[in-house]
């Protein structure tokens, strides 16, 4: 029998780790300091109080939570890897780096299933790969062998610990001084646009800091296949889409949903991620009369972004002229995000035109240089169309006053 002070040796934590589940099944419920003494003196042990409720912790993490992954998670972390050699990887404010910790074959297989039924999914050799999002707000990726030869490989992407807003991302680094007036000023003209960027540049973070911005008294609806959009707002709603059952039955899209969205009385309807046929209806719902829509697209660079609606388009059913004529007259503005030595920024805003053949094009409005914005070819077409659009309106807090968005200050470019 463990003496009362002695902490429990960490080869015997996997044993425990057992007896403690089958006891959740017998009696199920949470995990916590009574069924840990209760299970320590079914084995004839007995710990001290500091000792118990380490491993109470230990084991709490294992089983409701990430397990060995769990000490990884900390202010700043976005996203948590492990690759089918076991290694793990963190992504923070330091950008992306291996930790020390490794799993091994088994341990990481173990975990990726436990998460898989946690997030309502099948994990297995029959259905080897996995995605879904967790009960914490964690979106979870796995595939297992013989997919992955190595072993398991997880990706967690974390939910932001608070919201942030523009101020927030000004002082991380992310806004140049003089990008927040440009982003407050779309904002409050409810001007269409698009955040687009790169993955892991912070397009979600960006979107609902903008959104927080938007007055108290309207109300926003926003359609997400995954739960990542946390707005900072007194009046959101959410619409999350449906994943088939193992049966291939009772699939909800983002199609439908955008169309749903239209019967909820929306000021402003945000489509988290543009990936497919549904940004025809975000064209059409932008299109009837629903100004200030918005959502995020993956583009490597502001002007990828025609070729990136084409291809979803496409999806939708709509040609390339169908689809320049319905986003002219839907969507305006381009906010890009990029991400350099780890580093997340606002990088270009850009107005979506059709071209001179009749096309999509992007033409740069403002760039960062040298940490200010710089005036490009459309900078006096976004200036009209900010000026055009604006009218008083509160900027996103209950106890606010009635202004208009600054005119953002920066360099014009030589």
């Amino acid at each position: 029998m463990s003496g009362a002070g002695e902490p429990l040796p960490a080869e015997d934590l996997p044993g425990l780790l057992e007896l403690v589940r089958e006891d959740l099944v017998r009696s199920p419920g949470t995990v916590d300091v009574p069924r840990i003494v209760r299970v320590l003196r079914q084995q004839g042990r007995v710990l001290g109080a500091a000792a118990t409720l380490e491993l109470t912790t230990r084991i709490r993490d294992h089983v409701d939570g990430l397990g060995p992954l769990q000490v990884l998670v900390a202010p700043g972390v976005t996203d948590l890897l492990v690759n089918d050699d076991g290694t793990v990887w963190v992504d923070d404010a330091e950008g992306l780096h291996r930790t020390a910790h490794r799993l091994g074959p088994a341990q990481a297989r173990d975990l990726a299933v436990r998460l898989a039924i946690v997030g309502g999914r099948r994990l297995d050799d029959a259905m080897p790969w996995a995605d879904a999002h967790l009960p914490s707000g964690i979106r979870f990726h796995a595939v297992l062998p013989p997919l992955s030869p190595g072993g398991a490989i997880l990706s967690l992407r974390l939910p932001a610990a608070r919201h942030l807003g523009l101020d927030d991302l000004e002082q991380l680094g992310a806004l140049v001084p003089d990008a927040r007036a440009a982003l407050l000023a779309i904002i409050t003209a409810r001007v269409p646009f698009l955040v687009t960027g790169g993955t892991g540049t912070g397009k979600s973070t960006l979107l609902a800091a903008m959104l927080g911005q938007v007055p108290p008294a309207e109300r926003i609806v926003v359609v997400e296949d995954v739960l990542e959009l946390s707005v900072d707002h007194p009046h959101v709603v959410h619409l999350q889409s449906r994943h088939p059952n193992s049966e291939g039955a009772g699939t909800v899209d983002l199609t439908a949903l955008v169309r749903q969205s239209l019967r909820m009385r929306p000021d402003r309807i945000v489509l988290g991620e543009c990936r497919g046929g549904e940004l025809r209806e975000l064209l059409q719902a932008l299109n009837t009369g629903h100004e200030g829509g918005c959502g995020t697209v993956h583009a490597n660079t502001a002007g990828d972004v025609p070729a990136r609606l084409e291809s979803l388009g496409a999806l939708g059913g709509l040609d390339r002229a169908a689809l320049a004529s319905q986003v002219a007259s839907a969507l305006e503005v381009v906010v890009h995000l990029g991400r350099r030595h780890g580093v997340r920024s606002l990088e270009e805003i850009a107005l979506l035109q059709r071209g001179e053949t009749g096309l999509l094009e992007t033409v740069t409005a403002l760039r960062v240089r040298d940490g200010h914005l710089e005036e490009g070819p459309a900078a006096a077409a976004l200036a009209g169309r900010l000026s055009a659009r604006s009218a008083p309106v509160t900027a996103g807090r209950p106890d606010a006053g009635g202004s208009r968005a600054p005119r953002p200050e920066h360099r014009r470019t030589a």
